[in-house]
């Protein structure tokens, strides 16, 4: 058989194989669409933005697993979350690269972005998608990587990538990657609660500005905050193995659930709290929930820092007198 002969036979293979991924594409969009789930491929752009991405580095020419790539740099709504072609309009083009896989030459290489594990097609979409349809687990691609502090998975889920979007702009805030580049995640169940954790770090910086007598950036806060109060917070939290014991939950969770019940005992008890530490919450939260208290913990000689409330009181009312006294620009 020619060369051409073979090309139009494995033409017409493609696309009876197009025809067959089309109807495959149909029926995972009407089940996306009773689950309320969308059925498009990540945006490159939209991930991009929302986890504040800037620098680019090229990785070279890899084998990459096709499972991991989830999304497009501009043809996300052309095809379905597993590469299916949504609309007709593709049958040729589509068609024409299966043949070109079948025939001596092959495929060329795609080109991706890499964002975390998740792939992203910056040229190659087709190819992509006929690979996933001939069954091949790996694609040959020239990839750039866009480096993030952030977890991103190609089976996360709307609602966590929501969380990495809130985290992103926490560690921007706080430029932790760059004071402390070997940093800890910093991972909430609740996205909304970064806004607390970067509240926990201004009300510090207020407080290191008083102690020192001179004006402290929100990154030097943010990192000094990380070494004295969350860092020691989270040793103890891995010491007494105490995240067996919530199952689905974070060490920052826990370090949130330390810190309001610390503050809602000085609430309670006003200028009679008793001075108490991370230690102490610790245990109060294993009393609480009738389990064992090791009596190690009771000895406990941590070292997070103690703020009374009184001091917090007077540095929160100085800075509401402070925003109350500045003149009103806006009229």
């Amino acid at each position: 058989m020619s060369d051409d002969a073979a090309f139009r036979a494995n033409l017409m293979e493609g696309i009876s194989k197009f025809q067959g991924a089309r109807a495959r594409a149909f029926w995972q969009e009407m089940l996306s669409h009773l689950r309320g789930k969308s059925a498009e491929l990540l945006s490159f752009e939209d991930i991009r933005t929302r986890l504040r991405l800037r620098e680019e580095s090229y990785k070279g020419l890899q084998e990459v697993p096709l499972d991991q790539i989830k999304g497009s740099v501009g043809r996300y709504r052309d095809f379905t979350g597993n590469f299916l072609p949504r609309t007709n309009k593709m049958q040729e083009r589509w068609s024409r690269v299966y043949a070109q896989a079948h025939s001596m030459t092959g495929l060329p290489p795609i080109e991706l972005y890499k964002i975390g594990e998740v792939y992203f097609v910056r040229d190659g979409n087709h190819r992509v998608s006929v690979a996933r349809q001939m069954g091949i687990p790996t694609i040959e691609a020239h990839v750039t990587e866009l480096p993030t502090a952030v977890e991103l998975r190609a089976d996360m889920t709307a609602e966590e990538l929501d969380g990495a979007t809130a985290y992103a702009a926490f560690l921007e805030e706080t430029e932790l990657p760059k004071t402390r580049y070997h940093h800890q995640p910093i991972n909430l169940s609740e996205s909304s609660r970064y806004a607390d954790l970067t509240g926990h770090i201004y009300t510090h910086k207020y407080l290191m500005e008083q102690t020192e007598k001179r004006e402290i950036g929100v990154s030097e806060a943010a990192a000094d905050w990380y070494d004295n109060i969350y860092r020691p917070a989270i040793t103890l939290i891995r010491k007494y193995k105490v995240l067996d014991l919530v199952p689905g939950r974070t060490e920052a969770d826990m370090y949130l659930w330390l810190v309001d019940h610390l503050s809602e005992l000085r609430e309670q008890y006003g200028e009679h709290s008793p001075a108490r530490k991370f230690s102490h919450a610790l245990v109060d939260f294993l009393e609480d929930r009738g389990l064992d208290v090791p009596e190690e913990l009771t000895y406990e000689k941590d070292q997070t820092v103690e703020i009374s409330r009184s001091y917090i009181d007077k540095a929160l009312r100085e800075v509401r007198e402070t925003d109350e006294s500045e003149p009103d620009d806006s009229l």
